[in-house]
């Protein structure tokens, strides 16, 4: 059972338990996710299942889209709905003006620093489990990048927005920071993932959904389509010949690809077979090969 499947994440899982929950259902230990959510928020979370795991590495830095709503008035120790408020509930006197100007504040590479609540490493310790025991959580700032973000009008100190982030960025951190720069505190009231890498809610299905098409012998129909996979990817098909090569981690020679510096090769049209890397000339070698 090789592919990608993409879950539409409920409110108050871990992304692990998702994880934990799909090797259950599908029968299948070798299962990893593309990337965290936090319990609280909904959305697109993919996994990678079988031999495709090891496409992970092609994800590290992959683009995200979210929706929310930030709730302007106070903030919290987690950044989030679920934390403790840090201090009584302020007045929010914002405009529409206010929040086009803010935003353009918090717009390209950032310097951010991380939720105390957070899976951010002190010392081999995740920042969490420090926070919660009341120790000092000694973070630093990081660079990310904020490549687009929308706040919307605000209504009752709630302000809903669309953001498009590079990898590593906390959205909590950008609810934190907008209201420390405003003055009244905010934090993050509602979150959805709506995209990740090329995966967005149109491939998403429920646990449930999935369940059912255990039960049915329908499977194949929730799984990613893999010509979909790593889009900035060259693709093409191998003959017969070509691919009992690559499946043995044997070079070929691919002339129409002289320009790119990896190929995903496939054989049929849904299975891919490897992923190949240029080595001279229009010279191919299979980097990863898939097991079927």
């Amino acid at each position: 059972m090789n592919g990608v499947l993409v879950i539409d994440k409920p409110r108050g899982l871990t992304s692990h338990d998702v994880v934990k929950l799909a090797r259950r259902l599908l029968g299948e230990r070798s299962i990893g996710h593309l990337g965290t959510l936090d319990p609280s928020a909904t959305g697109v979370l993919p996994l990678v299942v079988g031999s495709l795991t090891r496409l992970a590495q092609f994800y590290v830095h992959s683009e995200k889209v979210y929706e929310g709503t930030i709730r302007f008035g106070f903030a919290t120790d987690t950044y989030d709905a679920e934390g403790e408020p840090c201090g009584p509930p302020q007045s929010v006197r914002v405009t529409d003006e206010d929040l086009r100007v803010l935003a353009k504040k918090f717009e390209g590479v950032i310097q951010q620093m991380p939720p105390p609540f957070s899976a951010k490493k002190i010392a081999g310790v995740p920042a969490y489990k420090l926070a919660r025991k009341k120790k000092d959580v000694p973070l630093k700032p990081v660079a990310v990048e904020v490549k687009e973000i929308e706040l919307r009008t605000i209504a009752d100190g709630k302000c809903s927005f669309r953001v498009r982030v590079g990898s590593g960025t906390y959205v909590r951190s950008l609810a934190h920071d907008m209201g420390q720069t405003l003055g009244c505190g905010a934090h993050l009231s509602t979150l959805r993932r709506t995209a990740a890498a090329e995966f967005g809610l149109e491939d998403a299905h429920t646990l449930e959904e999935v369940s059912a098409c255990v039960q049915q012998g329908t499977l194949d129909t929730v799984f990613v389509h893999p010509r979909k996979l790593l889009p900035g990817i060259p693709s093409v098909t191998a003959t017969d010949e070509t691919a009992g090569l690559i499946r043995c981690g044997r070079s070929v020679n691919l002339p129409e690809f002289s320009q790119a510096l990896q190929v995903k090769v496939y054989y049929g049209q849904k299975e891919l077979i490897a992923i190949a890397r240029r080595v001279a000339g229009t010279l191919f070698h299979p980097e990863i090969v898939f097991v079927s």
